[in-house]
C-alpha cells in the first residue's frame, strides 16, 4: 500500500515509534561507518519552495549514504503549479523517481502533490506543520531522557509562537502519552482546533496537555524546554508587535532555565534568532542538545526514506540482471557505431 509522510496524525503510535527504532538502528551502523545501502539506486525528488538547511542536507545525504541520489529542484526549474498543473508535476516525477520531499509555501501544495503521486511523497515542512522535524525530536528526546523515565512520562514544554512546528510536536507528544505544555501569551497559543486534536490523543494515549501563559509554571516539572523562532515567513510586519508580547517574559534565558529541574535539556529546531527567543547563555549550555536534535536530522531522515521506499523496490535475481545486460551487451557488439 502506498503511504505517504504528511502528518504525524496519519500513523499510529506504534507505527511512529517502528519508524524511531528504525531510525535508530541505522544510526547506530552509521556510527561505526556500515550505513547498508537499503535505497541502492533510488532516486528522490526534492522541492523546495523556500530555502533550507538542515532538510536539504539531511535529506540529500541520506538519499547518497543510503545507496540512492537525491535532486533538488526548486521554483524557476520546475513547472510546480505555474506552467504545469501540480497533478502533472506529481505525475512525471512519480515515473522518474522512487520518491518526492517537498517543502511548500502552503500545506494544500503537498496534500495535492500526494493526491495524485504514485510513489510516497514526504512533507519537509509547510505553513503549517514540520512532521520529519518532531519525529526527529522524539527521537532526540529518548536519547536523552532522564534515567529511569519512560517515553509516558516525560515533560515537554515548548515557549514561544504557535508556529508550523508546534503544530506537529503538540500532536507527537500527546500521541506518544507524553505530558505536554505549551507557554505563550493568549493570542499566540496553540489554536483550539490543535488542542482539540491533542486533547483526544491525550484520551487515547494517556498523555496530558497544558496550555498556560506562565512560562515560569510551564518549565517546573519539564524535563525538555523546546522554543521555536516567534515570526514566521510573510509575518515581517508583525516583528514589533510579536516582541513586545514576547519579550521578555517568555525569551528562554539563563534565569527562566534555571527554574526548571537540574536535569532539563534545552532544544530549538534551528535556525534561531540568537538573543531573540533563547540567549546565547542557554543554546550553548552543557545541558543544550541542539546540536545532538540537528544531527538527528539526518538519521531519521534515513529511517523514513529506508520506511517508506525500501519495500516498494524492485529486487531482481543475479540471473535476471544478467540475462537483460547479456541482451543490451550482444546488441551493442553487433551494432556498426562508424569508428
Amino acid at each position: 500500500m502506498l503511504r505517504h509522510f504528511i502528518d504525524t496524525q496519519d500513523f499510529t503510535r506504534q507505527e511512529l515509534l517502528n519508524i524511531i527504532e528504525l531510525t535508530r538502528r541505522i544510526k547506530a551502523a552509521d556510527k561505526q561507518g556500515c550505513t547498508p545501502k537499503l535505497l541502492q539506486d533510488a532516486s528522490l525528488a526534492m522541492i523546495f519552495e523556500e530555502p533550507s538547511t538542515r532538510t536539504r542536507v539531511s535529506f540529500e545525504v541520506a538519499m547518497t549514504e543510503l545507496g540512492g541520489h537525491a535532486l533538488y529542484l526548486k521554483p524557476g526549474e520546475i513547472h510546480l503549479g505555474v506552467r504545469e498543473s501540480l497533478y502533472d508535476t506529481a505525475k512525471v516525477l512519480s515515473h522518474m523517481c522512487d520518491v518526492i520531499e517537498a517543502r511548500t509555501l502552503k500545506h494544500a501544495t503537498i496534500t495535492e502533490l500526494a493526491k495524485h503521486a504514485d510513489v510516497p511523497v514526504i512533507n519537509g515542512l509547510t505553513d503549517y506543520n514540520h512532521p520529519t522535524q518532531v519525529v526527529c525530536d522524539v527521537t532526540t528526546m529518548m536519547e536523552h531522557m532522564p534515567a529511569g523515565k519512560e517515553l509516558e512520562d516525560l515533560n515537554v514544554t515548548f515557549i514561544g509562537d504557535a508556529t508550523n512546528v508546534l503544530s506537529s510536536l503538540i500532536l507527537i507528544c500527546t500521541r506518544m502519552g507524553m505530558h505536554f505544555t505549551h507557554a505563550a501569551p493568549k493570542k499566540y497559543q496553540a489554536p483550539a482546533e490543535w488542542q482539540a486534536w491533542a486533547q483526544k490523543n491525550c484520551q487515547e494515549s494517556g498523555g496530558r496537555l497544558t496550555v498556560t501563559e506562565d512560562p515560569l509554571a510551564a518549565v517546573r516539572e519539564a524535563d525538555f524546554i523546546y522554543t521555536d523562532l516567534w515570526w514566521w515567513v510573510g509575518q515581517e510586519d508583525q516583528i514589533p508587535e510579536r516582541r513586545a508580547a514576547f519579550m521578555p517574559a517568555y525569551q528562554v534565558n539563563k534565569t527562566l532555565f534555571e527554574k526548571a529541574p537540574s536535569h532539563c535539556k534545552f532544544m530549538h529546531c534551528l535556525p534561531a534568532s540568537r538573543g531573540v527567543e533563547a540567549t546565547d547563555e542557554v543554546m550553548d549550555h552543557p545541558r543544550s542538545i541542539i546540536f545532538d536534535q540537528s544531527e538527528n536530522r539526518l538519521h531519521t531522515e534515513k529511517g523514513l526514506l529506508v520506511y517508506l521506499v525500501y519495500p516498494r523496490l524492485k529486487r531482481p535475481a543475479e540471473e535476471l540482471k544478467a540475462f537483460h545486460q547479456g541482451q543490451i551487451e550482444a546488441m551493442l557488439n553487433n551494432l556498426k557505431f562508424g569508428i
